[in-house]
């Protein structure tokens, strides 16, 4: 695996930068996040396709005890890694669990976290739009905010390279560009709850995040709480 594709941005936390893939005829980058907890047990968040190259340097970080699902788009290659990690945990909200019945999850996300990862990671239960619901994970000892697709920060130069002129305009319109980081139009027309998610949102910021990783665009790494303001300022 190139090293490129493997960053150690701080001590446990691991980003790998995943191939750019076809969304309804929009490219889209894609990205995991492998966390370290105790006893060298490691957290892999939206797992990308398992390369032998990446089995290698993931197998030298600890042992897969865990593989997280975020939302119903993030769960093309769990059945994989579960083949390659037959003893590890299986977690997801409620609509990748009733999407994925072909595969056993040892459990269901909502607002509280796991026992297995209380004590390392918060989350937030977003589900409130009415064609996505989200878990959030906020890594302490990091100070990291993890999101899927509730934030979209694509670079200019991503776009011009990968979507043609008038996609660009699309993005734009919709604010899912650097610097603003928003949600896709779809998820913000439907969330139709907005009291309720606008506390979650006040919920996330509490946590004072550092760092904000997402799986699509240009993640964060200073004053993360000052981002996530703006990427949620539709909502706030």
């Amino acid at each position: 695996m190139p090293d490129s594709m493997l960053v150690n941005p701080e001590q446990d936390l691991w980003v790998v930068e995943g191939p750019t893939v076809d969304f309804y005829g929009f490219p889209y980058p894609t990205r995991m996040v492998v966390l370290r907890l105790e006893a060298d047990r490691l957290w892999v968040w939206s797992p990308i396709a398992l390369t032998p190259e990446l089995r290698a340097a993931v197998d030298d970080l600890g042992a897969v005890a865990w593989l997280v699902s975020p939302n119903k788009l993030h769960h093309l290659y769990l059945g994989e890694w579960l083949q390659a990690y037959p003893e590890a945990e299986l977690w997801g909200p409620p609509s990748v669990v009733r999407k994925r019945n072909d595969l056993t999850f040892t459990g269901t996300l909502r607002e509280q976290p796991p026992a297995a990862w209380a004590g390392a990671l918060d989350q937030v239960w977003f589900h409130y739009s009415l064609v996505l619901e989200e878990e959030i994970f906020f890594h302490r000892a990091s100070r990291t905010a993890i999101l899927a697709d509730l934030s979209e920060n694509f670079s200019d130069a991503f776009l011009r390279e990968h979507w043609a002129p008038w996609k660009r305009r699309i993005a734009r319109l919709w604010k899912i560009v650097e610097p603003w980081g928003y949600a896709p139009l779809e998820i913000r027309a439907t969330t139709l709850r907005r009291r309720a998610a606008r506390a979650a949102v006040e919920r996330m910021l509490a946590w004072d995040p550092e760092r904000v990783i997402m799986a699509h665009g240009e993640w964060i790494e200073g004053d993360g709480r000052g981002y996530l303001e703006k990427a949620f300022g539709w909502l706030l």
